[in-house]
């Protein structure tokens, strides 16, 4: 039994921040990853970042490269993206997702997470 929850979307203007939070829940491993990605209508889902929730190791994608920045409280079971400088691109849903197989660096194909948030609306205007 394992669930992840999102939260923290809303609406912002260009330039401005917001952070989101995922919580998960339930029995893990002492070492996964979790990734952060986003789809827009009619888009494909995008990798947005990834942290090994033990170790540290981080990815990003190039879009939100220097931009956005992951981080964790192991203590709360939960991961954070930081989001600045945002752009009326970077409008999207935004899933969080576990990778409980991976013990390195995240994976930014979606394939190997096996389980996923309900996802949070992250509007930006221009």
């Amino acid at each position: 039994q394992v669930q992840l929850a999102e939260s923290g979307g809303g609406l912002v203007q260009a330039g401005g921040s917001l952070r989101l939070s995922c919580t998960v829940s339930g029995r893990t491993p002492d070492r996964f990853a979790l990734g952060w990605f986003r789809q827009a209508p009619g888009k494909e889902r995008e990798f947005v970042s990834g942290i090994n929730r033990n170790g540290g190791l981080t990815k990003y994608g190039d879009s939100v490269k220097g931009r956005f920045i992951i981080s964790q409280d192991n203590a709360k079971n939960t991961v954070y993206l930081q989001m600045n400088s945002l752009k009326p691109e970077d409008t999207a849903v935004y899933y969080c997702a576990a990778d409980f197989q991976r013990l390195g660096l995240p994976s930014q194909l979606r394939s190997p997470y096996e389980y996923w948030g309900q996802g949070t609306q992250v509007t930006v205007s221009s």
